[in-house]
């Protein structure tokens, strides 16, 4: 069986213009992700990881290397792989409804399916009295999970998420982990997350993948075999904390080195 995604010696230099030089963003990445896996970008800030989102996506694309989606190389977007932003970027103008419906919309799907697989979404999500307000009526957490249900509506096997918690209260991340971990069971896709937080990384992932300070190379790959849910109190919880940590302090240092040049 291929791999939902295959990254194969993916490197990303944004070109020089009048104020700065070329800038190299990914050198020789290379990592696959299978069916139904979840996997985790970790790294310092500036080291590539949502530029590789944008490529899995189709939105950018390699310098060198190749991505590939189920085999076959991704040279543009494509239903079966969402990417879910750090802002839940719904249109203000439509209600919930419409929001999640969208993309159905543009598939020709009839006014009477789009209503009805909305508010089926909507009950999973568990927003099923908020089909017909505005998402500015809707708390962060309910946007991201608006998000997540008009993502889900085209039915995609790829599922990518850049920081997509990043805004939200301790209390409201937790309980959208949680969300995200039962959605991602039931719908079978690959999720791709790019995050910051240590914690969140081991919370939800089968493998964190550690960026080195850009160039963003691949630094190791750490599985994380622990049985869900998981408890951050847990000593074997701690003990991958510590490794991560371990792992980003130097890059972390390097990132701010260079952020001061």
């Amino acid at each position: 069986m291929n791999a939902s995604i295959a990254c194969k010696n993916v490197s990303k230099t944004w070109p020089a213009d009048r104020d700065e030089d070329q800038v190299e963003a990914l050198r020789f990445v290379n990592f696959d992700v299978a069916p139904g896996e979840f996997i985790i970008l970790l790294g310092p800030s500036g080291c590539g990881k949502s530029t590789l989102l944008y490529m899995i996506a189709g939105l950018e694309h390699p310098t060198s290397g190749s991505v590939l989606a189920h085999g076959t190389a991704v040279d543009k977007p494509d239903a079966d792989r969402i990417l879910i932003f750090q802002e839940a970027s719904l249109f203000p103008w439509l209600t919930v409804a419409e929001n999640v419906s969208f993309g159905l919309s543009l598939q020709g799907a009839s006014k009477d399916e789009r209503r009805q697989k909305a508010e089926e979404l909507l009950q999973e999500v568990g927003l099923a009295a908020s089909a017909d307000k505005r998402p500015d009526q809707l708390s962060g957490g309910m946007r991201q999970r608006v998000a997540v249900a008009r993502a889900l509506a085209m039915r995609p096997s790829i599922l990518m998420m850049d920081e997509p918690f990043a805004a939200l209260d301790v209390q409201t991340r937790s309980k959208m982990q949680g969300f995200l971990q039962q959605i991602w069971r039931e719908s079978g896709a690959s999720v791709v997350l790019v995050t910051h937080s240590i914690e969140e990384a081991i919370a939800l992932a089968d493998r964190v993948v550690v960026f080195t300070a850009r160039p963003g190379k691949v630094k190791e790959i750490v599985p994380i075999d622990l049985p869900r849910p998981r408890n951050p109190r847990d000593p074997a919880f701690r003990d991958l904390q510590d490794h991560l940590a371990d792992l980003l302090a130097e890059e972390v240092d390097n990132a701010f080195e260079q952020q001061e040049l």
